[in-house]
């Protein structure tokens, strides 16, 4: 459903939809009541104010007599669109020079520029589709993982509202019965069953639990897991970060304090992004620059999601390890992984000595041993196990969403709360207005301008 649609829908908007540089291609796309009337006007080809919707027509771009470019036009008319407007999409060749000369024209003939997002906005202002999938539009645009484009395929695709929707379905139902009970306030009836109410509230809460603990899950996939290798000098740091990527990244040298600058990249395991940062050796030095990379290191590590405490099986005890662990003072939260390195030259009695010892994973960095266990250790440390790799259970990834469904949650706390305590029932239908409001937001049937100028400026012009 449509909601109350700004005077500046009015307008006919045009941006470059394809990455700016010169290519082959290049995409301008055009939306509003006047797209197609004035593509026209610019376009030497078939009348596109007669042709039909979901159509290519090969053609011309002129200045007057000048030929600007030689253009595929696409004819899309609303509602049948991304926008639900007249919306018209031309192919030029890829030269910045015809693009800049294309769009020129564009303007002078009546259109102006879209502002970052609003295309997408203006799908959602004629309802093509609701906030939250439409939200999953930019995360469909930067997923870089099959993980993070199947949970914004199926955001987009409305799984996520749907759940909500459910959700807020079970509650207006009991709400309205509480605002009946509201208008009769002076005879003292009920409408609503208590009992039913308290088993339904419970119900929904936990659904919003088990969205709001799959957020940890979703910020993991949208986001990536920043984890830092840190250890003493010479542990074999940057030949785990190297064996990792499968590329000499850092320097290696048996030199102690080589890296002394933070070096940062990333790979994907099983589809999660982890942007693993190689730090300089901890431990005491008069060296200036080696110094500074060791507070740059302390510092990094507080930050990190993920620690992999790298140590040389050689030369630690089990003492030691546990020592050097808690000297790093990790915030709570922080994740940490104890990686024995140098099997290969590690006599078996100090291999026994870590062998067990729980969460610690033994490798040879420089042959590649142990390094598929280290992978799957890395994995469960970021708890995949509510993962459904099936793509049929919802995970948040959004923290706005995330946001709203604690509100949700705090308020069916004080109804059930109210419930048990007899609270009467302008206090119960208030915080049941509240819960239902926060769900709203999440889909945009509660929204305000700020709200979505907010969204819709961190989209890319041409979406």
């Amino acid at each position: 459903m449509a909601i109350g649609l700004p005077p500046s829908l009015s307008d006919t908007i045009v941006a470059l939809s394809t990455p700016p540089g010169a290519g082959a291609i290049a995409l301008l796309r055009l939306s509003g009541p006047q797209a197609i009337l004035l593509t026209d006007v610019v376009f030497a080809g078939k009348r596109l104010r007669d042709q039909p919707s979901h159509t290519l027509h090969v053609g011309t771009i002129r200045d007057g007599a000048r030929i600007l470019d030689e253009v595929v036009v696409s004819l899309f008319r609303g509602p049948h669109s991304y926008t639900r407007e007249d919306v018209v999409e031309i192919s030029t060749h890829g030269s910045d020079y015809i693009v800049q000369e294309v769009l020129t024209l564009l303007l002078r003939h009546g259109a102006r520029l879209a502002e970052a997002g609003e295309f997408t906005k203006r799908a959602f202002l004629h309802g093509a589709f609701d906030l939250a999938q439409a939200e999953a539009v930019a995360d469909l645009i930067a997923a870089d993982s099959a993980l993070s484009h199947q949970v914004a395929m199926r955001q987009m695709r409305g799984g996520f509202s749907q759940e909500l929707k459910d959700l807020r379905g079970r509650l207006v139902q009991f709400a309205a019965l509480l605002e009946l009970e509201l208008d009769f306030g002076e005879e003292d009836v009920e409408f609503a069953d208590r009992t039913g109410l308290v088993q339904l509230l419970q119900e929904v809460q936990q659904l919003v639990r088990r969205l709001l603990r799959s957020f940890e899950l979703g910020n993991v996939i949208k986001n990536g897991v920043t984890t830092v290798i840190a250890g003493r000098p010479n542990a074999g740091k940057s030949t785990l970060l190297n064996a990792l990527l499968n590329e000499e990244r850092a320097i290696v040298s048996d030199v102690a304090g080589t890296t002394r600058d933070l070096i940062e990249d990333e790979v994907s395991i099983e589809g999660i992004r982890f942007r693993f940062v190689d730090t300089a050796g901890l431990r005491d030095t008069t060296d200036v620059v080696e110094s500074i990379g060791v507070e740059r290191t302390l510092k990094r590590v507080q930050q990190a999601a993920l620690v992999v405490y790298l140590f040389d099986i050689t030369t630690t005890t089990p003492a030691d390890l546990k020592a050097e662990i808690e000297a790093l003072k990790l915030p709570a939260g922080v994740g940490v992984l104890a990686v024995g390195n140098k099997l290969d030259v590690a006599p078996d009695t100090d291999q026994e000595a870590f062998l067990t010892r729980p969460g610690t994973v033994l490798i040879a960095a420089s042959r590649g041993d142990g390094l598929d266990e280290l992978r799957q250790e890395l994995l469960a440390r970021v708890r995949l196990d509510g993962l459904d790799r099936t793509g049929s259970s919802t995970i948040v990834t959004n923290l706005r969403h995330a946001q709203s469904l604690e509100q949700a949650n705090q308020h069916l706390d004080a109804v059930l709360m109210g419930l048990s305590t007899g609270a009467g029932t302008e206090l119960l239908a208030a915080d049941l207005r509240h819960a239902l409001a926060a769900l709203g937001q999440i889909t945009g049937e509660i929204s305000n301008d700020d709200l979505l100028t907010s969204i819709f400026t961190q989209f890319c012009i041409g979406k």
